[in-house]
C-alpha cells in the first residue's frame, strides 16, 4: 500500500496574486500550482489512500482555502481520500469552523500551518483545538520548518513547541510535515521521545544532500525503523513519480563515497508507511 500523507487541494479562485509571486521561490524548478479535485484525482491516480487539506494561507502565501473544497474532492472517491480541516487561530469562528468541518463535512483530522497563520503552537488560542482532537480522537499535522513566504515568521516552525505540546497532551497524535528542514536533527529526536509525535517526508527529495543526510540521521536515532515516519508529496509541489523516484535514489548523492548509506530496509518502509494504522483511527471517536 502507498499513502500520500501530504495532498493540497484548492479551486483555481482560492489561488491569490502573492502566491504567483512568492512561489518562484519555492524550488529551483517551476511550480505548477493548479490543485484543483479535478487535478488532484488525476494525479492521486498511482496511490491507494491520500490524505488531503486546504490552506487558509491567503496573506503568508496567497492560498485562501476552505473545508468544502476538501470535503467535495473526498466525495469524488471515499475509498481514497482522507480529507483534513484547515485551520486558522486567528479567526474569531476558528472553533466553529472546526466543529462544521469534521462534524457536519466529514473530516478527518487537521493541518495547520503555525508560520503560515502567524500563531505559534503554544499560542493559549490553540487549546481549545488541541482538547477537541483529543475528545475526537483526531491527529494535527503541522507545517513544520522553513518557508519562501516573506509574511511568515520563520521561528514558529521549530520543532521543540511540538515537544513542549506532546508533553501537554500525551493523547494527541502530533505529524511534523517535511521534517521540519532545516532543523531536521530537532524534529527526529522530538520524535523520538514522544510516542504521539511522527514525521513525513513530503517535498523533501529535490533537496538531494539535505534529504540523505536527514534519513542517515533518522538511521542513527533509531526511529526509522519504529514507523515513525511516513512517506507524502506536497502536490502540487511535487508529484507522485518523482516523489517515489527521489526516495529510492536517494543514496545516488553519496555514490562510491564510502559514506553510510540509507538502508533499502529504510526506504521501502517509509514508502508503504500507512498513517491509518498508526497515527489516524478514522475520524470522531465512537466515545465522543
Amino acid at each position: 500500500m502507498i499513502v500520500d500523507c501530504h495532498v493540497n487541494v484548492y479551486e483555481d479562485a482560492q489561488i491569490l496574486p502573492l502566491h504567483l509571486e512568492v512561489t518562484r521561490f519555492a524550488r529551483a524548478e517551476a511550480v505548477e500550482l493548479p490543485s484543483n479535485p479535478d487535478i488532484v484525482c488525476d494525479a492521486m491516480r498511482d496511490v491507494d489512500k491520500a490524505i488531503v487539506f486546504s490552506l487558509r494561507y491567503g496573506d503568508s502565501i496567497g492560498i485562501d482555502g476552505d473545508d468544502e473544497v476538501t470535503a467535495r474532492l473526498v466525495a469524488r472517491d471515499p475509498g481514497k481520500f482522507i480529507g483534513f480541516a484547515c485551520l486558522d487561530p486567528r479567526m474569531p469562528n476558528c472553533m466553529d469552523l472546526l466543529v462544521h468541518a469534521i462534524e457536519d463535512l466529514k473530516l478527518k483530522g487537521v493541518k495547520f500551518g503555525p508560520i503560515y497563520n502567524g500563531v505559534s503552537l503554544l499560542d493559549p488560542r490553540l487549546e481549545p483545538v488541541y482538547q477537541y482532537l483529543v475528545k475526537h480522537n483526531l491527529p494535527l499535522t503541522m507545517h513544520m520548518g522553513t518557508t519562501y513566504g516573506a509574511n511568515a515568521p520563520i521561528q514558529y516552525g521549530r520543532p521543540l513547541d511540538v515537544d513542549t505540546i506532546a508533553n501537554r497532551h500525551p493523547d494527541l497524535k502530533m505529524v511534523m510535515a517535511h521534517m521540519a528542514h532545516p532543523w531536521y536533527e530537532e524534529c527526529i529526536v522530538v520524535a523520538r521521545k514522544n510516542p504521539n509525535v511522527y514525521c513525513e517526508v513530503s517535498a523533501l527529495y529535490y533537496r538531494p544532500w539535505q534529504f540523505w543526510n536527514i534519513l542517515v540521521c533518522a538511521q542513527e536515532y533509531t526511529i526509522a525503523d519504529r514507523n515513525k515516519i511516513f512517506w507524502g508529496t506536497d502536490f502540487p509541489f511535487t508529484t507522485v513519480a518523482d516523489s517515489i523516484a527521489g526516495l529510492r535514489n536517494v543514496n545516488a548523492i553519496i555514490a562510491d563515497s564510502g559514506l553510510p548509506r540509507v538502508s533499502q530496509e529504510t526506504i521501502e518502509q517509509i514508502l508503504h508507511s500507512d498513517p491509518t494504522t498508526h497515527w489516524w483511527h478514522g475520524g470522531l471517536s465512537s466515545a465522543s
